[in-house]
C-alpha cells in the first residue's frame, strides 16, 4: 500500500507524531483553566485597585464594608488557584487510538 502512496511508512509516521504534538500543544493553550485564571486574575487586579482608595458614598452604600478591595482580593485568590493547579497538574497528552490497520499481527 505504501508504494502506490508516494509516501513511506516512516514518512507517514512521522507526520502523524507530528500532528499528536500538535494536538496535545492546542490542548494546553486553550485549557479552561488557564482562561479562566487570567480572567480572574486581571478583575481582581481590577477590583482590588478600586477598593483601595473607596469613597465615603461607596462605604455608605456598603453598610461600611469595602467590598471592591474584598471582592478583589478574593478574586485574586480564585485566579492564582486556578493558575496554580494547571501548573501542578498539566493536561495530560491524548493517547493515541489504535486502528484495526495498525495493529501489529
Amino acid at each position: 500500500m505504501s508504494d502506490h502512496s508516494g509516501y513511506s511508512d516512516k514518512d507517514v509516521q512521522r507526520e502523524v507524531a507530528e500532528l499528536q504534538a500538535q494536538s496535545a500543544t492546542a490542548a494546553r493553550i486553550f485549557d479552561l483553566r488557564r482562561i479562566i485564571g487570567g480572567l480572574f486574575v486581571l478583575y481582581g487586579v481590577i477590583v482590588t485597585i478600586a477598593g483601595i482608595n473607596p469613597s465615603d458614598a461607596t462605604l455608605d452604600k456598603a453598610e461600611g464594608v469595602n467590598i471592591n478591595l474584598w471582592t478583589g482580593l478574593g478574586m485574586l485568590l480564585l485566579g492564582i488557584f486556578f493558575l496554580v493547579w494547571l501548573k501542578l497538574r498539566p493536561t495530560a497528552p491524548p493517547v493515541p487510538e489504535v486502528g484495526a490497520e495498525e495493529m501489529p499481527e
